[in-house]
C-alpha cells in the first residue's frame, strides 16, 4: 500500500511539473494507477476467499486470519483511493504557498521558470542584461 501511495505522489507530482491543476494532477495520478490498484487488491482478496470458506481443524485460525487481511485490503484501497489525494492537495498547496510554484521542463528542453515569465521574455530579460 505504501509504495501504490509514493507512486500516487510522484505521478502527480510529475504531472504537476507539466502544467496541471493540483487537483487535476491528483486526480489524473489516481486514475492512472487504478487499473493496478485493483488487480492487486482483488487478487490479495481471491487468494483469502479458500481460506475464508476451509473447514477443518484449525479453520477458525485461518478464516480469522484471511478476514483480517481482506479487510485491511479494502480498507486500505479505500483510504488509498480517497486520503491519499487528498493530502497531496493539501500539501502541495502549502509546499506552493510558502516554497513557490516547481520549475517547470518544456517538451523542447527550454526552462519555464513561472507561470507569470514566458520563454521569450526570459531571453529578452537575457538579452537587455547583456547590452
Amino acid at each position: 500500500m505504501s509504495k501504490t501511495a509514493i507512486l500516487i505522489t510522484e505521478f502527480a507530482s510529475e504531472r504537476r511539473a507539466q502544467g496541471m491543476t493540483i487537483r487535476d494532477a491528483a486526480f489524473a495520478a489516481c486514475e492512472e494507477r487504478l487499473r493496478p490498484i485493483l488487480m492487486t487488491v482483488v487478487t490479495m482478496i481471491a487468494g483469502m476467499i479458500p481460506l475464508i470458506i476451509a473447514g477443518g481443524a484449525g479453520a477458525n485460525g485461518n478464516r480469522v486470519l484471511a478476514l483480517g487481511v481482506t479487510a485491511g485490503m479494502a480498507v486500505g484501497t479505500l483510504a488509498l483511493l480517497f486520503v491519499v489525494p487528498v493530502f497531496f492537495m493539501l500539501f502541495q498547496k502549502l509546499h506552493e504557498k510558502y516554497q513557490g510554484r516547481p520549475v517547470e521542463v518544456a517538451p523542447e528542453g527550454e526552462v519555464v521558470i513561472s507561470d507569470e515569465k514566458t520563454n521569450e521574455e526570459l531571453r529578452e530579460i537575457e538579452t537587455n542584461e547583456n547590452n
